[in-house]
């Protein structure tokens, strides 16, 4: 057997990935790519056995090629994910060396294979970027564990598999050996953003393809590698320059971006991949392969944050290595779909509305992405596993906001159904057009008002295109969380000013900063807060730093320019935070006075009933609100004790829950005994079930997002609110948990 230890191995190393770049340049299909390349492993390394298990679907592995076991056990042999010895190593991503495979824990013998005269056994995954795409088996007759030099000698080379296998050299017959980003993926996500659209993919950070793996000349490759590295120390130090002085979580961030540009661990290991025969970006992305895997692993938030900033930083340098950056020739298609990682919330804003939908690996209902989303009102997926790995620019794919799923590079059915539904669609919103400009009231007489929620400029056009009432929610902390610094008062003022206008005389409900909890602005101190949904947020931080608040309300009384004027506060929880606020507001409006501004022609200060807590608060309370907006995503999070960022329970909870419904139909009443006009704003509002079973408890004005506006109002229009109520009453008489099943049947029948 070769000597594999110092120097010896790093020349055996390199002697092994030499006749293994001769093979994979022969001109010849996968399945003799493979065969080679498993004989002269087990030559080199001097075994009796080497196979490559490659996945033919998500939970399967099939053995592709074998030197040492029985050939017709190829193609034959299959292995669950987590099954068996192979299966252990591509479930868990981590190496199995053992000197007595039978006595490992989930060891399973294939008897088809004649494996049973071997002992050792030794597994490694091969993986790219934390995904497992096979796994590489040696295994021998004699009793033994393999060395440390022999293991790290099979890791290199199963990196250079991964490496090839995404490069499409192993291509031939059969599901395993199938073109990866060809074959259809239907993946399930989350709903971000309600909505159905098709296109073509266009991948906001385009993986990088390392097309030389392996390289001749150690010495060339460190003088790039460092060449790089320098560059990137160079951009590193810019970043903390151009950084917002005083936020120390950002530059907390960059310095720890510094900490591992400067790492000399983080080098000795890549240089030793170099002398190992592994080109420069070859190394660099086996070091972040192998982070990757231990960031899925690790436990810890705050350690699974450094892992990924050591992610980003080999994303860098891999980027300058490569010459492949952001921008990589790839044009954006009229129908673009983004598929990203996550993005942020100013990236997202300059995409703006030419993108036909957008998926993301990561994100949350609450996160700055989801709110620009629906700000635009772009369909949007988040949570979908694997996305990114899975796309390339240009796929096709196909996004159902209505239910979560991405469907990427589809057969002909699963497209044919999917533009029946949109054709569907498109009926149903020719058929909303007609009643755009009719009122929503109910065959009883009952108006309901339908006003939609904003957030952008770019959304007042849908005022008078949706059939809307006037604005019920203008969320005035998307201007915040897209800069990196505080807006001046003379540019709210403009703002604030040109949303008036384009509203042209409607209502304008403007809500006072909302920010905390999922919404961190990037240059305000953040607060360890262990749960920020229950934290310093919303008129909590405004009370606590009313110079910012004072800053607002003096932007909308100018913009007003004597018009009326609406404002609400957000989250309030007891009476005496109404009172502070609208005393601060009362103050400013005496100081405008004094100042010689024109003040508005009237004005309401109006909360939003988010907490439980205000539905109990004395009746002095909603005597002093002008309105109450019930704020109906976090009143029911609050309500049910059910994170709405947590997927695993937020939709656990049914919105027609009777305990809810009559939580409602309590401050209904206690809003219509002190005269207060009272609204529900929210995601549920846009439902037209739920818009029916809130108007049937008392609420007279709802406000969504305006794409929702048609499907309520035609739902409203067709039927008789005391005869919905009846229906919801005999529900809950009956011991039911939600009214929906009977008022759902009950709506088929009209």
């Amino acid at each position: 057997m070769p000597n594999l230890s110092g120097k010896s191995t790093q020349s055996e190393s390199r002697k092994l990935l030499g006749r293994l770049r001769e093979a994979l340049a022969e001109d010849s299909e996968g399945q003799k790519r493979l065969d080679r390349i498993t004989s002269l492993i087990a030559d080199s390394i001097a075994t009796e056995v080497c196979s490559i298990y490659l996945f033919r679907d998500q939970d399967t592995l099939e053995l592709c090629a074998s030197e040492g076991l029985k050939a017709e056990a190829v193609h034959q042999t299959r292995l669950r994910l987590g099954e068996g010895l192979v299966g252990r190593v591509a479930k868990s991503g981590s190496i199995v060396n053992s000197a007595n495979a039978p006595s490992e824990r989930g060891f399973r013998f294939m008897p088809e294979t004649g494996e049973e005269i071997y002992s050792s056994f030794l597994g490694i995954p091969v993986q790219r970027l934390g995904e497992t795409l096979g796994v590489l088996v040696v295994q021998s007759k004699d009793a033994r564990s393999y060395s440390e030099d022999e293991v790290y000698a099979l890791e290199v080379v199963a990196m250079v598999l991964a490496e090839m296998a995404e490069l499409g050299a192993f291509v031939g017959d059969g599901a395993a050996l199938s073109a990866r980003h060809q074959h259809p993926v239907m993946i399930r996500g989350g709903v971000g953003q309600e909505g159905t659209a098709v296109g073509n993919v266009y991948l906001h950070e385009p993986r990088v393809v390392v097309t030389n793996p392996i390289a001749d000349d150690p010495q060339a490759e460190e003088i790039r590698l460092d060449a790089a590295v320098d560059t990137l120390r160079v951009s590193v130090d810019e970043l903390l320059l151009g950084a917002v002085q005083g936020d120390k979580e950002q530059l907390q961030v960059l310095e720890t971006y510094r900490m591992f540009a400067n790492s000399k661990g983080w080098m000795r290991r890549i240089k030793e991949d170099i002398s190992r025969g592994l080109s420069a970006e070859a190394a660099v992305e086996k070091e972040q392969s192998t982070a990757r895997t231990r960031m899925s692993q690790v436990p810890d938030a705050y350690l699974r944050e450094r892992l990924h900033d050591l992610d980003d930083l080999s994303n860098r340098l891999l980027r300058i290595l490569t010459g492949q950056g952001k921008d990589t020739g790839a044009e954006m298609p009229q129908n673009a779909v983004l598929v990203a990682r996550n993005i942020g919330p100013g990236e997202l804003l300059e995409y703006g509305r030419s993108l036909r939908g957008i998926v993301l690996e990561e994100g949350s209902v609450g996160s700055h992405a989801t709110i620009i989303a629906r700000a635009l009102a772009i369909p949007l997926i988040i949570n979908a596993s694997r996305i990114t790995t899975e796309a390339l620019n240009g796929d096709y794919i196909l996004v159902d906001g209505e239910q979560g799923i991405v469907h990427l590079r589809p057969d002909d059915s699963v497209k044919a159904a999917f533009h029946d539904k949109i054709a569907m669609q498109t009926t149903a919103a020719e058929r909303y057009s007609s009643i755009r400009d009719k009122p929503a009231i109910t065959l009883d007489g009952t108006e309901i008002r339908l006003s939609m929620n904003a957030g952008l400029m770019a959304d007042l056009p849908s005022l008078e295109s949706s059939g809307a009432q006037g604005v019920g929610l203008f969320r005035t902390e998307l201007q915040f969380l897209v800069r990196n610094k505080m807006p001046r008062r003379g540019e709210l003022v403009e703002l604030y000013k040109r949303v008036l206008n384009a509203a042209d005389g409607q209502r304008v409900n403007f809500r006072t900063l909302d920010i905390g909890s999922d919404k961190v602005l990037p240059y305000m101190k953040p607060q360890d807060e262990p749960n920020p949904a229950m934290g310093w947020r919303a008129i909590r931080l405004g009370l606590d730093k009313p110079g910012v608040m004072r800053m607002q309300l003096q932007a909308f009384i100018r913009a007003c320019e004597g018009r009326p004027l609406t404002v609400m506060f957000p989250f309030v929880a007891q009476f005496d935070e109404y009172i502070q606020a609208r005393e601060i507001f009362e103050k400013v409006l005496e100081n405008e006075a004094r100042l010689g501004h024109i003040l508005p022609e009237r004005v309401e200060i109006g909360a939003m009933l988010e907490t439980p807590s205000l539905a109990f608060a004395p009746e002095q309370f909603f005597e002093m609100c002008d309105f109450i907006s019930v704020g109906g995503n976090d009143l029911k999070q609050f309500f049910f004790a059910a994170d709405r960022e947590n997927e695993r329970v937020r939709k656990r909870y049914d919105t027609l829950n009777v305990s809810f419904l009559s939580f409602l139909e309590g401050i209904v009443e206690r809003c219509v005994a002190s005269g207060t006009p009272i609204s529900f704003c929210g995601e549920d509002a846009g439902r037209p079930v739920e818009a029916l079973c809130f108007a049937a408890m008392g609420f007279r004005a709802l406000s969504m997002r305006p794409a929702s506006i048609g499907p309520v109002k035609n739902l409203l229009r067709r039927v008789d609110l005391a005869e919905a109520k009846s229906v919801i009453d005999a529900a809950r008489a009956s011991g039911a948990q939600s009214v929906r099943p009977a008022v759902v049947e009950w709506i088929s029948n009209l």
